[in-house]
């Protein structure tokens, strides 16, 4: 009596198909006001692998704070090694920078100023490397494998120590002049509200992020209460449903520590501010919804952005 085949053998009536190799993953790196992390990602959007440091800028100002501060990340880079395994890798930063993302400038890292981060992370892992604002690139993970997949318009948000925001039009990602477009966390929801330092009074940013959560209570924002809570979701609702009126679109996806920490409460502020906005034929029905990639969406964000860039 003959054996079962063997998976080396294909089974009768089974076509042997060739397989290709598979796709190299591709280096995510995201870089926040409090944490910078590093991972793997799948070709087909997995994160398989991560780890963080955190984003010890202080205050502090000029080029050796912001060498110091690179050199944390390229610590951190160095444990990926061997780079030549990963097809590129794709970086999330918060803005602004300047046009192509060779120099950034984020507002919650002030080491860093027309920084070539682009050109550092090369130097260090012989990759090609592409950048996008971190919310951009949440984004394209949305997009991509999360909360957008199939949809043609929407908004994505990040809001934690600060706030930013990626719009997808008519299944296109917008950039505007130096790629900044999208920025909703300066949208002014409350000109009398507090002046955060470098931002303009009453910016989104600068009432209910986790910086402007201190800033105002005191306190972490972790440890805000449900009045506080409440008050961030509300501010953030008045923001995405003027978006929402201005652009056509009825889905907004957030993300971010302060917003998937505060939960139900928050986004129940959120839909419920959107809901008293959201009065014209065409935005009125607007949702809110959590990012679908979760914790997970800043570095499958930053994998988008080479995915997408290498693709074109």
């Amino acid at each position: 009596m003959s054996g079962a085949p063997s998976d080396s053998e294909p089974r009768e009536g089974v076509k042997a198909v060739q397989q290709g190799p598979p796709k190299a993953p591709i280096l995510a790196v995201d870089i926040g006001g409090t944490k910078m992390a590093c991972g793997i990602v799948t070709a087909d959007g997995q994160l398989i692998e991560a780890r963080e440091t955190p984003t010890r800028s202080g205050p502090q100002r000029g080029p050796a704070a912001a060498k110091k501060l690179f050199d944390s990340l390229a610590q951190l880079l160095d444990s990926f090694a061997p780079f030549d395994r990963f097809d590129a890798c794709g970086i999330g930063c918060g803005g602004p920078m300047s046009g192509g993302g060779q120099l950034v400038s984020p507002l919650n890292i002030p080491a860093w100023r027309s920084f070539p981060l682009v050109d550092e992370v090369g130097r260090v892992t012989g990759l090609p490397v592409f950048i996008d604002n971190d919310a951009k690139a949440l984004a394209r993970a949305e997009g991509w494998v999360g909360g957008a997949v199939g949809v043609s318009n929407y908004l994505a948000m990040v809001v934690s120590t600060g706030v930013g925001g990626g719009i997808v039009l008519d299944g296109k990602l917008l950039d505007g002049l130096d790629g900044n477009a999208g920025h909703i966390g300066h949208v002014v929801v409350d000109p009398d509200g507090q002046e955060l330092p470098d931002h303009v009074r009453g910016v989104l940013e600068g009432e209910a992020s986790g910086t402007a959560i201190a800033y105002r209570t005191g306190k972490s924002a972790a440890e805000a209460d449900a009045a506080e809570i409440a008050k961030v979701g509300r501010l953030v609702g008045q923001a995405v449903g003027s978006v929402a009126n201005l652009l056509d679109l009825k889905l907004a996806l957030i993300g971010g520590s302060v917003a998937l920490g505060y939960g139900e409460p928050f986004f129940t502020a959120v839909q419920d501010e959107v809901d008293r906005i959201c009065q014209l034929d065409y935005s009125r029905g607007a949702v809110v919804r959590p990012v679908g990639c979760g914790a997970d969406g800043p570095l499958i964000g930053a994998a988008a952005v080479a995915k997408f860039a290498r693709q074109t």
